[in-house]
């Protein structure tokens, strides 16, 4: 177990490197540059902001100072937000994003898990077509529509809720909701196939030969065998969700990580881009090596190499 987690830690810190390194040379290919939106700026002032901020120097002692900075959590300055740190503006909006995600996740574990096993239960049955169809229509649709049609219909229409912001928590509850809407889905089709396979194991047919209630060998034999591909989803759910979603972000004006990326896309600041991507890339990377661990020790069946 020890030797298996100390190789994915390696593996994991080869991979942030890789995502830093791809990151860096795509940002100084891009024609153009972080100075070009200035207004009436002058070539000797163009100069002078790519001294300041490191850009004139060559590409390759630029990039061993990244890196080595990036490794000690410095991500340099941003270059649009003048006087803030790329590591300041991310430790300010993150909590934001994950704040929101956060109760997403929960929310769509709450209603996916129980929900999937139900219409595992209800095979065949209106209920399982019934869900089938949320299931589908949760999946494919995508968040700009939902959002859409939450702030017209509860926003505009009945004005139940506020549409921007997050002032209060009727403020969360569109955006709640709307980021809910995909892994909700995808869990309840994850957790219903999961179900019926598990229901149609050997042991499943011997636990009932024994004389066990139908919920007890659903709950204390299939659920936890069942469960087993959720465990393995919720690294990139988790990950998706706690770094916020751009447009959900963008569409309710939430003050969120999510926003400060599409920002910085659209001002070519790119010590902000490459630091957000680096950031969210260790993030989904940790709650992938967690996952694998929570995996075996929640089956230790399960043989870690």
């Amino acid at each position: 177990m020890g030797k298996y987690i100390l190789k994915r830690i390696v593996l994991a810190l080869v991979t942030i490197w890789a995502v830093a390194t791809i990151t860096f040379f795509l940002m100084n290919l891009v024609p153009g540059g972080p100075f070009l939106s200035e207004k009436a700026i002058s070539p000797a002032a163009t100069a002078a902001l790519e001294a300041k901020y490191g850009l004139d120097k060559p590409m390759s002692e630029r990039y061993f100072t990244y890196i080595l900075d990036a490794a000690h959590g410095d991500f340099g300055d941003s270059l649009k937000q003048r006087g803030r740190t790329v590591m300041e503006i991310i430790t300010t909006k993150f909590p934001v994003s994950a704040r929101v995600g956060g109760i997403a996740v929960v929310l769509s574990l709450c209603l996916g898990v129980p929900l999937g096993i139900l219409a595992a239960y209800k095979r065949g049955t209106f209920v399982d077509s019934l869900f089938s169809v949320i299931a589908t229509c949760g999946i494919a649709v995508p968040s700009f529509v939902i959002c859409t049609l939450l702030m017209y219909a509860f926003g505009v229409r009945l004005k139940w809720l506020p549409t921007l912001g997050l002032e209060g928590w009727k403020g969360y509850v569109m955006p709640v909701c709307a980021l809910a809407a995909y892994p909700t889905s995808y869990i309840m089709r994850l957790m219903r196939s999961s179900m019926l396979d598990v229901l149609g194991q050997d042991y499943m047919r011997t636990a009932k030969a024994k004389g066990l209630s139908q919920k007890v060998a659903l709950f204390k034999h299939a659920m936890r065998n069942a469960i087993l591909p959720i465990i393995t989803y919720l690294g990139p759910m988790i990950a998706y969700t706690l770094t916020g979603s751009f447009i959900v972000e963008k569409i309710f004006t939430i003050p969120g990580l999510g926003g400060e990326f599409i920002k910085a896309i659209n001002g070519r600041d790119y010590t902000m881009i490459m630091g957000t991507t680096i950031f969210l890339a260790t993030f989904m990377i940790i709650m992938n090596v967690v996952v694998d661990i929570v995996y075996k020790l929640v089956d230790p069946r399960i043989t870690l190499k």
